[in-house]
């Protein structure tokens, strides 16, 4: 992604490879959301956290859905 993107996904990779989260950050300064993941199903204390193709999902379809009121205001 450009430097001037409008909206950025970054993921973040957690204490090792099965945990992390990825954030769907905003250039207006709005908060960034975050999606976090956990492969292994025992240490899934909260029930948002999903697996890592699930977070990735999640955030892809925030980032578009951002990017379309964007391109479209209503």
């Amino acid at each position: 992604m450009a430097e001037g993107d409008p909206i950025r996904i970054i993921p973040h990779r957690g204490v090792d490879d099965d945990c992390g989260s990825v954030e769907v950050w905003f250039a207006d300064g709005r908060k960034s959301v975050r999606f976090y993941w956990d492969n292994l199903v025992s240490r899934r204390l909260n029930p948002n956290t999903v697996t890592r193709e699930q977070a990735i999902e999640k955030a892809t379809a925030l980032a578009r859905a951002e990017l379309d009121k964007l391109d479209n205001p209503e």
